[in-house]
């Protein structure tokens, strides 16, 4: 995973683009050097000694890791857990919405997958199906503050309240 978000943080330099991590491993010195060995540019924040069960992922309602909130313009979460070419899409979409257009069509370099970066997008898989379970149980709310949603995928206009309880 950490070579395409690195390879997102390169081609989209100069745009208006932010990439925020959140590491929940409890040692803050492992991750200046997990910072350094693979090679992390963007802002990453520490989510306390705590570690998964920290601040952040407490306010933001994460369950699995990785989780992915993809964010408009506005701060107001647009998708959910979307990887690979789904992210490429979703930030082509945002991006173009704000009128910049960006082609991340095959912009990572085959040779920076490392095969641990293929367990992690066979654990994100396995997060996307147990928050696909739980979004079939709990209606997701239309929230507009860049919290939490359980909403996995865009919202699109039938999706929105119209006010007049259809």
């Amino acid at each position: 995973m950490y070579p395409h978000e690195r390879s997102l943080v390169n081609k989209l330099a100069g745009k208006p683009f932010a990439l925020i991590g959140i590491n929940s491993d409890k040692d803050r010195e492992a991750i200046k050097e997990i910072v350094k060995e693979k090679k992390i540019t963007w802002r990453s924040f520490w989510n306390g000694p705590e570690g998964t069960s920290g601040p952040i992922s407490t306010r933001w309602n994460v369950s699995g890791w990785p989780t992915i909130y993809v964010m408009d313009a506005e701060g107001v979460i647009r998708y959910k857990n979307v990887r690979g070419r789904k992210l490429d899409e979703a930030i082509t979409e945002l991006m173009a919405e704000i009128g910049h257009e960006v082609d991340l069509s095959n912009h990572q370099d085959p040779a920076d997958v490392a095969e641990e970066d293929v367990a992690e997008e066979d654990v994100a898989e396995e997060n996307q199906a147990a928050d696909d379970e739980k979004a079939k149980e709990e209606k997701p709310g239309d929230d507009k503050s860049g919290e939490s949603t359980d909403d996995d995928t865009k919202k699109s206009d039938d999706d929105q309240d119209d006010g007049d309880g259809n």
